[in-house]
């Protein structure tokens, strides 16, 4: 199958496909008489699970590592727990997230309910060391 039609079929331009091919995510291909590269049927699936593993988080090199050299060479258990410790590092970002949303939203709320005969700036200290006791408390 030719750059373009897998280009068609994939949704991804020639050049993304190329790059895939030069950093070792999909096999080298050989070339036509012509010059086309000639990429093979599973190259298209292989494309998808890129493409997916890459929305999910996955760097390119971990993208690698899970691969399998070929269609038929899948490491199950390596996949495994490749995928597993993506899950983990997702739900160790998720709180994270989660106590970085916590804190802006009291920052929110100190600003909003400021008194009035506090200044901004005051305020703005008083808020901060809300913060810093709150950190030196729960060791975040």
């Amino acid at each position: 199958m030719k750059i373009g039609e897998l280009a068609k079929i994939s949704g991804l331009a020639p050049s993304r496909i190329r790059f895939y091919e030069a950093s070792g995510l999909i096999k080298s291909v050989g070339r036509k008489a012509n010059g086309y590269r000639d990429y093979a049927p599973e190259t298209e699936w292989i494309l998808q699970i890129i493409t997916g593993a890459q929305s999910a988080g996955f760097s390119l090199e971990e993208i690698r590592q899970l691969l399998p050299v070929n269609a038929q060479d899948w490491q199950h258990e390596e996949m495994l727990v490749g995928l597993k410790r993506k899950v983990e590092e997702i739900e160790i970002l998720q709180q994270r997230l989660a106590h970085n949303k916590a804190q802006l939203l009291r920052v929110i709320h100190g600003i909003e309910s400021k008194p009035a005969d506090v200044g901004c700036a005051d305020n703005a200290q008083l808020l901060i060391s809300q913060i810093r006791e709150e950190k030196a408390a729960t060791g975040k």
